[in-house]
């Protein structure tokens, strides 16, 4: 999967990712969640803001992200398919 397929994704379920989001980053409070949209420039700024760019790097966040995407029983399918 190309890496805006999967941002576009995270965009059309961020709904129902949100509550996983919260689950694994507990510090995001809800305003964090409701700026970040399923955008991943804004997803892995606030991470590393509130939890450091030492432990969470951009690659360990996508990592994290699609295996999220992945479990997610209502994945929105890529257009044309």
């Amino acid at each position: 999967m190309r890496d805006d397929g999967l941002w576009d994704q995270v965009r059309g379920n961020w709904n129902q990712l949100k509550g996983k989001f919260r689950e694994k980053w507990g510090l995001l409070t809800d305003d964090d969640l409701e700026h970040i949209a399923g955008h991943k420039d804004r997803l892995i700024g606030k991470i590393q803001e509130k939890y450091g760019e030492a432990k969470w790097n951009a690659g360990s966040i996508e990592n994290e992200v699609r295996s999220m995407q992945q479990q997610s029983p209502d994945r929105t399918k890529p257009m044309g398919r």
